[in-house]
């Protein structure tokens, strides 16, 4: 027997010195050209972190340290009637070396300050502009049910 259950991924709102965040402009599909927080899919059996850290220095060259736990957030990946649910882990991070330099399935990287995010339109996927507007609002460790 087969059971349908949500795809596991794991991002992060990567700050620098100065409180912005670093956002990735998505290379392909779904939502080609919009912005995304840095992570992806993990991968069978790895930890959540390990996935974390993984994603950024592939998408990014960042080596990142893990800090405070956003929430969790639901959607699909993509808008087609059979998208696969995700289940996405967001923690906050912090640069610790590298420079950044769009890699993977990344065509730019860009710093946002808090209060210069791009517009909700300009975002991947459902669940992003609303955790970023959370987050640049100070409200953190999100959990919506």
């Amino acid at each position: 027997m087969q059971y349908a259950s949500s795809a596991p991924t794991a991002s992060a709102f990567v700050l620098d010195g100065d409180g912005r965040i670093l956002l990735a402009r998505r290379a392909g599909d779904p939502d080609a050209g919009l912005w995304d927080a840095v992570g992806g899919f993990l991968d069978e059996g790895e930890h959540p972190l390990a996935g974390l850290h993984r994603e950024v220095l592939e998408e990014t060259g960042l080596e990142i340290e893990v800090g405070d736990f956003l929430g969790v957030f639901m959607d699909t990946y993509g808008d087609d009637p059979d998208a696969s649910a995700t289940l996405n882990l967001v923690w906050e991070a912090t640069v610790i070396s590298g420079e950044p330099v769009p890699a993977d399935d990344v065509s730019e990287l860009r710093w946002f300050a808090r209060d210069a995010l791009p517009a909700d339109e300009e975002l991947a996927f459902r669940w992003l502009a609303p955790a970023l507007r959370a987050w640049a609002a100070g409200r953190e460790r999100q959990v919506p049910g």
